[in-house]
């Protein structure tokens, strides 16, 4: 089973199994070798937040509500709670030293609504109980950069408001769409460019030197390891996240363009009010998504269409 799990306090936020707002510059108390020390909450300390013992706790209700099956070492969420009990400072201290090394997922396939397969990796319990702590962390952070225009594993949003948001677009005259697809999005998202642009507003290196052991854990398929050098497997609370910070790039390029949009995950619809303009913005920004973030256009599913307002 897992080998090590973790103690501390985190940002004050909403008591909620997804994290919502961030608690701003305050203070909490740590234990550091028998003595007290104030620690500031502010992006270099993010490590002790996402440690904290009211965020643990947090995450390890938000594992046990899930439920979901046990990864590779077969713990199940009803044994999490008795392996914490005797494994919990070990498993801190394994983090907090930078000796923690997730296990690979397990590899699940489900089938899709086309026929073909769509591949999971499922961490064990405890690496998703990390992984949530993390997660509760960043995702208030990172939310402050997201654009009002992607919809898709973000709090209070969902697929409803993404296609009033659509429609809103299409009424305002912009009556063809470029319809964006990205091939196998989560399988090949490139390792080294999604640190960089996580590095960019996660300024402790200890929480993103853990998402990068996360990426790089590899997958356990029919009994045989299989390295991860590419992608962020569909199936950990991170993998959301990690996504969208990935296509926040993609949102950032297209407001920079001016272009009216709607995303979702890795489904993007570009809008535009003239056929050419829109197999025009097709081509750039195929050359964008290739060149500068490393990932595959389906060209073939990248289509323009018509569509009519209401």
């Amino acid at each position: 089973m897992q080998k090590t799990l973790s103690k501390v306090n985190g940002c004050p936020q909403r008591d909620r199994s997804e994290t919502e707002w961030y608690g701003g510059v305050q203070t909490f108390m740590w234990m550091c070798e028998d003595n007290i020390v104030e620690v500031p909450f502010d992006n270099e300390h993010l490590f002790e937040q996402i440690l904290s013992p009211a965020n643990l706790n947090r995450a390890y209700k938000a594992v046990i509500g899930n439920k979901g099956c046990g990864g590779i070492d077969k713990m199940s969420c009803e044994q999490l709670f008795s392996w914490l009990s005797a494994n919990k400072d070990a498993l801190i201290r394994s983090l907090m030293d930078g000796s923690y090394r997730p296990n690979p997922v397990k590899r699940v396939e489900i089938p899709k609504d086309n026929g073909k397969m769509r591949l999971l990796g499922i961490p064990t319990v405890v690496d998703r109980m990390v992984q949530q702590a993390i997660n509760q962390v960043l995702t208030p952070i990172c939310e402050c950069q997201f654009s009002r225009s992607s919809y898709g594993f973000r709090p209070r949003r969902g697929c409803h408001d993404a296609l009033r948001g659509a429609q809103e677009i299409i009424n305002a005259g912009y009556i063809y769409v470029v319809d964006l697809d990205l091939e196998r999005f989560f399988d090949t998202v490139n390792h080294s460019k999604l640190i960089e642009i996580l590095s960019r507003t996660i300024k402790d290196g200890r929480v993103v030197s853990l998402i990068h052991k996360y990426l790089r854990s590899g997958v356990m398929n029919k009994g045989l390891f299989e390295a991860s050098e590419e992608g962020t497997p569909q199936g950990g609370p991170l993998s959301p996240l990690l996504s969208n910070i990935m296509l926040n790039e993609l949102d950032k390029e297209l407001e920079r363009r001016g272009l009216p949009f709607v995303r979702y995950a890795d489904d993007s619809m570009i809008f535009c009010k003239s056929k050419r303009a829109a197999r025009r913005v097709k081509e750039s920004i195929t050359r964008f998504i290739e060149g500068t973030l490393y990932l595959k256009v389906n060209k073939e599913k990248t289509v323009v269409s018509y569509v009519q307002g209401v």
